[in-house]
Protein backbone atom coordinates (compact mmCIF):
# COMPACT_ATOMS: atom_id res chain seq x y z
CA UNK A 1 0.00 0.00 0.00
CA UNK A 2 2.72 2.39 0.97
CA UNK A 3 4.74 1.48 -2.74
CA UNK A 4 1.59 2.40 -4.12
CA UNK A 5 1.15 5.59 -2.59
CA UNK A 6 4.23 6.63 -3.55
CA UNK A 7 3.95 5.27 -6.76
CA UNK A 8 0.95 7.75 -7.43
CA UNK A 9 2.66 10.75 -5.85
CA UNK A 10 5.44 10.32 -7.97
CA UNK A 11 3.37 10.50 -11.07
CA UNK A 12 1.65 13.34 -9.97
CA UNK A 13 4.82 15.41 -8.91
CA UNK A 14 5.89 14.24 -12.76
CA UNK A 15 2.28 15.75 -14.33
CA UNK A 16 2.26 18.58 -12.09
CA UNK A 17 4.95 20.86 -14.44
CA UNK A 18 2.75 19.80 -17.75
CA UNK A 19 -0.88 20.61 -15.64
CA UNK A 20 0.29 23.63 -14.37
CA UNK A 21 1.30 24.77 -18.11
CA UNK A 22 -1.92 23.91 -19.91
CA UNK A 23 -3.79 25.68 -16.68
CA UNK A 24 -1.57 28.90 -17.54
CA UNK A 25 -1.32 28.78 -21.45
CA UNK A 26 -5.79 27.26 -22.29
CA UNK A 27 -7.52 27.36 -18.93
CA UNK A 28 -6.48 30.95 -17.73
CA UNK A 29 -6.61 32.49 -21.27
CA UNK A 30 -10.26 30.32 -21.93
CA UNK A 31 -11.82 32.18 -18.59
CA UNK A 32 -10.66 35.52 -19.86
CA UNK A 33 -12.37 34.72 -23.20
CA UNK A 34 -15.69 33.43 -21.65
CA UNK A 35 -15.86 36.47 -19.52
CA UNK A 36 -15.55 38.92 -22.78
CA UNK A 37 -18.52 36.56 -23.90
CA UNK A 38 -20.67 37.89 -20.75
CA UNK A 39 -19.36 41.81 -20.70
CA UNK A 40 -18.61 42.87 -24.29
CA UNK A 41 -20.11 45.61 -25.12
CA UNK A 42 -22.35 45.13 -22.56
CA UNK A 43 -23.01 42.71 -19.27
CA UNK A 44 -25.94 40.55 -20.19
CA UNK A 45 -26.68 37.10 -22.88
CA UNK A 46 -26.80 39.67 -26.01
CA UNK A 47 -23.78 37.57 -27.74
CA UNK A 48 -25.49 34.57 -27.04
CA UNK A 49 -28.76 36.06 -28.10
CA UNK A 50 -27.22 36.78 -31.73
CA UNK A 51 -25.55 33.70 -32.16
CA UNK A 52 -29.42 32.35 -32.49
CA UNK A 53 -30.78 35.27 -34.28
CA UNK A 54 -27.77 36.58 -36.94
CA UNK A 55 -28.60 34.39 -39.94
CA UNK A 56 -25.35 34.87 -41.14
CA UNK A 57 -23.41 33.43 -38.25
CA UNK A 58 -25.78 30.49 -38.52
CA UNK A 59 -24.89 30.02 -42.43
CA UNK A 60 -21.18 29.38 -40.73
CA UNK A 61 -21.89 27.09 -38.82
CA UNK A 62 -23.96 25.02 -40.97
CA UNK A 63 -20.97 25.77 -43.87
CA UNK A 64 -18.49 24.72 -41.06
CA UNK A 65 -20.71 21.22 -40.21
CA UNK A 66 -20.87 20.83 -44.04
CA UNK A 67 -17.50 20.94 -45.09
CA UNK A 68 -16.40 19.07 -41.62
CA UNK A 69 -18.62 16.11 -42.54
CA UNK A 70 -18.07 15.63 -46.27
CA UNK A 71 -14.16 15.69 -45.00
CA UNK A 72 -14.61 13.53 -42.31
CA UNK A 73 -16.01 10.66 -44.51
CA UNK A 74 -13.76 11.35 -47.56
CA UNK A 75 -10.91 11.04 -44.77
CA UNK A 76 -11.82 7.70 -43.01
CA UNK A 77 -12.46 6.11 -46.43
CA UNK A 78 -8.99 6.97 -47.96
CA UNK A 79 -7.24 6.38 -44.51
CA UNK A 80 -8.79 2.69 -44.55
CA UNK A 81 -7.43 1.91 -48.13
CA UNK A 82 -3.98 2.83 -46.65
CA UNK A 83 -4.15 1.74 -43.36
CA UNK A 84 -5.26 -1.87 -44.81
CA UNK A 85 -2.10 -1.64 -46.90
CA UNK A 86 0.03 -0.43 -44.51
CA UNK A 87 -1.33 -3.10 -42.11
CA UNK A 88 -1.81 -6.37 -44.34
CA UNK A 89 -0.06 -5.46 -47.37
CA UNK A 90 3.52 -7.06 -48.70
CA UNK A 91 6.55 -5.58 -46.99
CA UNK A 92 7.34 -3.01 -49.82
CA UNK A 93 3.32 -2.28 -49.81
CA UNK A 94 4.25 -1.53 -46.36
CA UNK A 95 6.85 0.95 -46.89
CA UNK A 96 5.33 2.78 -49.63
CA UNK A 97 1.96 3.17 -47.55
CA UNK A 98 4.50 4.38 -44.56
CA UNK A 99 5.83 6.79 -47.07
CA UNK A 100 2.80 8.01 -48.03
CA UNK A 101 1.51 8.94 -44.01
CA UNK A 102 4.44 10.32 -42.62
CA UNK A 103 5.95 12.66 -45.57
CA UNK A 104 3.10 14.83 -44.75
CA UNK A 105 3.55 15.53 -41.06
CA UNK A 106 6.98 17.06 -42.58
CA UNK A 107 4.90 19.68 -44.81
CA UNK A 108 3.58 22.73 -43.07
CA UNK A 109 -0.05 23.21 -43.53
CA UNK A 110 1.11 26.82 -45.13
CA UNK A 111 2.92 25.45 -48.00
CA UNK A 112 0.22 22.25 -48.79
CA UNK A 113 -2.02 24.90 -48.83
CA UNK A 114 -0.58 27.15 -52.31
CA UNK A 115 0.65 23.70 -53.55
CA UNK A 116 -3.16 22.94 -53.82
CA UNK A 117 -3.81 26.73 -55.09
CA UNK A 118 -1.11 26.00 -57.65
CA UNK A 119 -2.69 22.73 -58.93
CA UNK A 120 -6.11 23.54 -58.68
CA UNK A 121 -6.54 27.26 -60.32
CA UNK A 122 -7.44 28.51 -63.78
CA UNK A 123 -4.04 28.06 -65.05
CA UNK A 124 -2.70 25.49 -62.57
CA UNK A 125 -1.48 22.32 -63.68
CA UNK A 126 -4.86 20.06 -63.22
CA UNK A 127 -7.09 22.55 -65.52
CA UNK A 128 -4.21 23.10 -68.04
CA UNK A 129 -3.46 19.33 -68.47
CA UNK A 130 -7.12 18.72 -68.80
CA UNK A 131 -7.31 21.88 -71.68
CA UNK A 132 -4.47 20.11 -73.48
CA UNK A 133 -5.91 16.63 -74.31
CA UNK A 134 -9.14 18.41 -75.02
CA UNK A 135 -11.38 17.10 -72.37
CA UNK A 136 -12.65 20.82 -70.99
CA UNK A 137 -12.59 24.17 -73.23
CA UNK A 138 -12.66 26.18 -70.26
CA UNK A 139 -10.88 26.30 -66.78
CA UNK A 140 -12.85 24.90 -63.61
CA UNK A 141 -13.20 26.63 -61.05
CA UNK A 142 -11.45 24.10 -58.44
CA UNK A 143 -10.25 26.64 -55.61
CA UNK A 144 -11.38 29.72 -54.02
CA UNK A 145 -14.68 27.51 -53.44
CA UNK A 146 -15.65 24.70 -50.99
CA UNK A 147 -14.24 22.35 -53.21
CA UNK A 148 -10.74 23.58 -52.96
CA UNK A 149 -11.15 23.96 -49.10
CA UNK A 150 -12.41 20.11 -48.70
CA UNK A 151 -9.81 19.02 -50.88
CA UNK A 152 -7.00 21.03 -48.94
CA UNK A 153 -8.59 19.81 -45.59
CA UNK A 154 -8.56 16.10 -46.69
CA UNK A 155 -5.46 16.22 -47.93
CA UNK A 156 -4.18 17.85 -44.74
CA UNK A 157 -6.17 15.15 -41.96
CA UNK A 158 -5.85 11.80 -43.61
CA UNK A 159 -2.61 10.68 -42.16
CA UNK A 160 -4.46 11.22 -38.46
CA UNK A 161 -7.18 9.38 -39.32
CA UNK A 162 -4.57 6.47 -39.79
CA UNK A 163 -3.59 5.28 -36.36
CA UNK A 164 -6.89 4.90 -34.41
CA UNK A 165 -7.38 2.31 -37.73
CA UNK A 166 -3.92 0.72 -37.66
CA UNK A 167 -4.44 0.25 -33.47
CA UNK A 168 -7.71 -1.28 -34.39
CA UNK A 169 -6.74 -3.55 -37.36
CA UNK A 170 -3.44 -5.04 -35.80
CA UNK A 171 -5.46 -5.71 -32.43
CA UNK A 172 -7.25 -8.16 -34.72
CA UNK A 173 -7.08 -11.80 -34.36
CA UNK A 174 -6.22 -13.30 -37.76
CA UNK A 175 -7.88 -16.68 -36.50
CA UNK A 176 -11.39 -15.05 -36.68
CA UNK A 177 -11.01 -14.21 -40.54
CA UNK A 178 -9.77 -17.81 -40.78
CA UNK A 179 -12.42 -19.45 -39.27
CA UNK A 180 -14.61 -17.20 -41.56
CA UNK A 181 -12.52 -18.75 -44.87
CA UNK A 182 -12.49 -21.81 -43.33
CA UNK A 183 -16.91 -21.72 -43.45
CA UNK A 184 -16.88 -21.02 -46.38
CA UNK A 185 -16.77 -17.22 -46.83
CA UNK A 186 -15.45 -15.59 -49.80
CA UNK A 187 -12.44 -13.21 -49.36
CA UNK A 188 -14.79 -9.48 -50.06
CA UNK A 189 -17.62 -10.75 -47.66
CA UNK A 190 -14.84 -11.77 -45.16
CA UNK A 191 -13.84 -7.77 -45.66
CA UNK A 192 -17.24 -6.73 -44.81
CA UNK A 193 -18.84 -8.79 -42.82
CA UNK A 194 -15.79 -9.53 -40.35
CA UNK A 195 -13.23 -7.51 -41.10
CA UNK A 196 -15.08 -4.47 -41.43
CA UNK A 197 -16.77 -4.69 -38.32
CA UNK A 198 -14.06 -6.16 -35.89
CA UNK A 199 -12.44 -2.25 -36.96
CA UNK A 200 -15.97 -0.43 -35.97
CA UNK A 201 -13.54 1.50 -33.01
CA UNK A 202 -11.22 2.38 -34.90
CA UNK A 203 -13.32 4.26 -37.65
CA UNK A 204 -15.10 5.78 -34.74
CA UNK A 205 -12.37 6.99 -33.49
CA UNK A 206 -10.96 8.50 -36.90
CA UNK A 207 -14.00 9.61 -37.73
CA UNK A 208 -14.45 11.78 -34.17
CA UNK A 209 -10.47 13.17 -34.29
CA UNK A 210 -10.98 14.21 -37.95
CA UNK A 211 -14.39 15.78 -37.82
CA UNK A 212 -13.23 17.76 -34.59
CA UNK A 213 -10.05 18.94 -36.25
CA UNK A 214 -12.00 19.89 -39.40
CA UNK A 215 -14.41 22.36 -37.09
CA UNK A 216 -10.85 24.15 -36.31
CA UNK A 217 -9.55 24.59 -38.93
CA UNK A 218 -8.05 28.13 -40.39
CA UNK A 219 -5.49 28.59 -42.42
CA UNK A 220 -5.97 26.38 -45.13
CA UNK A 221 -9.89 27.52 -45.48
CA UNK A 222 -8.42 31.07 -45.89
CA UNK A 223 -6.29 30.50 -48.56
CA UNK A 224 -8.21 27.94 -50.53
CA UNK A 225 -11.71 29.50 -50.07
CA UNK A 226 -10.42 32.97 -50.45
CA UNK A 227 -13.62 34.34 -48.31
CA UNK A 228 -15.94 32.93 -50.06
CA UNK A 229 -16.61 29.42 -47.82
CA UNK A 230 -15.46 31.20 -44.96
CA UNK A 231 -16.15 28.68 -41.85
CA UNK A 232 -16.00 29.30 -37.68
CA UNK A 233 -12.27 29.45 -37.04
CA UNK A 234 -12.34 32.23 -39.73
CA UNK A 235 -15.39 34.16 -38.38
CA UNK A 236 -13.91 34.37 -34.79
CA UNK A 237 -11.02 35.86 -36.74
CA UNK A 238 -12.78 38.69 -38.24
CA UNK A 239 -14.99 39.45 -35.65
CA UNK A 240 -12.03 39.92 -33.34
CA UNK A 241 -9.45 41.31 -35.59
CA UNK A 242 -11.28 43.18 -38.18
CA UNK A 243 -14.78 44.19 -36.85
CA UNK A 244 -13.55 44.26 -33.99
CA UNK A 245 -16.11 42.65 -32.27
CA UNK A 246 -14.66 41.13 -29.33
CA UNK A 247 -18.01 39.83 -27.56
CA UNK A 248 -19.52 38.20 -30.26
CA UNK A 249 -16.13 36.31 -31.32
CA UNK A 250 -15.59 35.57 -28.02
CA UNK A 251 -18.89 34.10 -27.92
CA UNK A 252 -18.61 32.17 -30.83
CA UNK A 253 -15.32 30.63 -29.46
CA UNK A 254 -17.03 28.95 -26.60
CA UNK A 255 -19.59 27.40 -28.41
CA UNK A 256 -17.01 25.79 -30.49
CA UNK A 257 -15.04 24.98 -27.22
CA UNK A 258 -18.22 22.95 -25.71
CA UNK A 259 -19.25 21.64 -28.90
CA UNK A 260 -15.64 20.10 -29.31
CA UNK A 261 -15.79 18.83 -25.05
CA UNK A 262 -18.43 17.23 -25.90
CA UNK A 263 -17.36 15.04 -29.09
CA UNK A 264 -14.55 14.15 -27.32
CA UNK A 265 -16.55 13.00 -24.51
CA UNK A 266 -18.28 10.68 -27.31
CA UNK A 267 -15.20 9.96 -28.62
CA UNK A 268 -13.76 8.37 -25.29
CA UNK A 269 -17.30 6.96 -24.41
CA UNK A 270 -16.63 4.80 -27.35
CA UNK A 271 -12.73 4.31 -27.86
CA UNK A 272 -9.98 4.09 -24.93
CA UNK A 273 -7.24 6.43 -25.62
CA UNK A 274 -4.37 4.00 -26.26
CA UNK A 275 -6.70 3.06 -29.12
CA UNK A 276 -5.98 6.18 -30.80
CA UNK A 277 -2.25 5.93 -30.81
Amino acid sequence: MKAYLSDRMGAALLMAPLLLFLGAAYAWPFFGVVNWSFTLPEPGLGQYGTLLSDPLVQSVFVRTLRIAAIVTIVSVAAAYAITVVWVRGTPAQRVIAEFCILVPFWISVLTRAFGWVALLSNRGLFNTWLQAIGFISEPLTLVRNEFGVIVGMTHFLIPFAVFPLATSMRSLDDRVLLAARGLGSTRMRTFWSVFVPMTRSGIIGSALIVFVFSLGFFVTPAILGGGRSVMVAELIYLRIFQSPDWGLGAAISVVLVLFVGALMALLFRYVRPKQLI
